[in-house]
């Protein structure tokens, strides 16, 4: 998936408040994920999964840590995902369609905080974004 300039500058304008409240939205991410997908649950036996809590605020924060490198590196998200794209594959072995449920559970909690839908100007590019941030993460699968 090729981003284009205007798709970058798009993506970078909508992550500023996200990167700014990370915790709040990889928590708020992570809670409708499990909440709609209750299969992804299984990856977080160890994890209080209670809203709110301090085990979805750390991992959230992580979550969300993780994608704001990928959008400080969108000419080279491979790499900048590289290290991570290895953990869920080799690892944590995460079943790759999760990659694509968090992803619109995101745009979901983006929707929220922006005060209603995002506008198709800045939906298309950030579904551009996660959809590769997913094929990177799938990547090494193969």
């Amino acid at each position: 998936m090729v981003l284009s300039d205007d798709d970058k500058a798009k993506v970078r304008a909508a992550w500023v408040p996200v990167a700014k409240n990370a915790e709040m939205y990889g928590s708020e991410t992570l809670n409708r994920m499990f909440a709609a997908h209750s299969t992804t649950k299984t990856y977080f036996p160890h994890f209080n999964l209670s809203p709110g809590s301090s085990d979805l605020k750390t991992h959230g924060k992580k979550v969300i840590d993780a994608l704001t490198e990928a959008v400080n590196n969108l000419d080279d998200v491979p790499g900048a995902l590289s290290k991570l794209s290895d953990l869920h594959a080799h690892k944590l072995r995460v079943d790759p369609v999760n990659f694509k449920l968090l992803g619109h559970c995101l745009e979901i909690t983006m929707a929220v905080h922006n005060g209603g839908p995002l506008d198709a100007s800045v939906l298309l590019p950030l579904d551009k974004f996660l959809d590769l941030v997913a094929k990177v993460l799938v990547s090494r699968y193969r």
